[in-house]
């Protein structure tokens, strides 16, 4: 019964599966479930430097980063320009930090870059289990209705037979009325 419907829905011979599919299928048959919680298993791959670019693309990507970069730029300028007007660190045009900003947007700038191929990766990842999990569905739900028409048929075979003895059994006490009537 499953391999009509596996031919049925995926439309394809055991060799042409993919092995996503072949997982589907082979989970199917057992009656094991697809579903797992995809962003732990995406997660459980993920290599130190890999974990450490999104934690800093997230932290860098935040409202909480903007604010404090904010107030770190304003505590420079006024530590560099009122309260040490004499002897600056950086004066006025803040040549240091404009080095600083530089040296960090050049490390920023590659590590949210890889956080955001991470993203596309997990993207995909996600669409693949999605698919997976579809397809799963719409074997089961194949199987459940191949299974109610296996058993609405058998009714079907049933209720005729009882049909059929039933009109015996109309003939016969018709046959002996008649037998009796003459």
């Amino acid at each position: 019964m499953l391999k009509d419907i596996e031919k049925l829905v995926l439309g394809k011979s055991s060799s042409d599966l993919s092995s996503a599919e072949q997982k589907v299928l082979k989970r199917a048959r057992e009656r094991r479930t697809v579903s797992t919680n995809a962003g732990e298993d995406f997660l459980a791959h993920a290599t130190f430097g890999q974990r450490v670019a999104d934690d800093i693309a997230r932290v860098g990507g935040s409202w909480g980063f903007i604010i404090g970069f904010m107030l770190f730029l304003v505590a420079w300028v006024i530590l560099n320009t009122v309260i040490l007007a004499t002897g600056a660190l950086d004066p006025y045009p803040f040549i240091f930090l404009n080095l600083l900003l530089s040296m960090l947007a050049a490390i920023q700038a590659p590590i949210i870059m890889m956080s955001q191929n991470r993203q596309t990766e997990r993207d995909r990842f996600m669409a693949a289990k999605d698919y997976e999990i579809n397809l799963k569905a719409e074997i089961e739900v194949l199987a459940l209705h191949h299974k109610i028409d296996e058993e609405v048929v058998k009714e079907l075979r049933e209720a005729r037979q009882e049909i059929y003895a039933l009109r015996q059994a109309i003939e016969t006490l018709s046959s002996k009325a008649h037998n009796s009537q003459n």
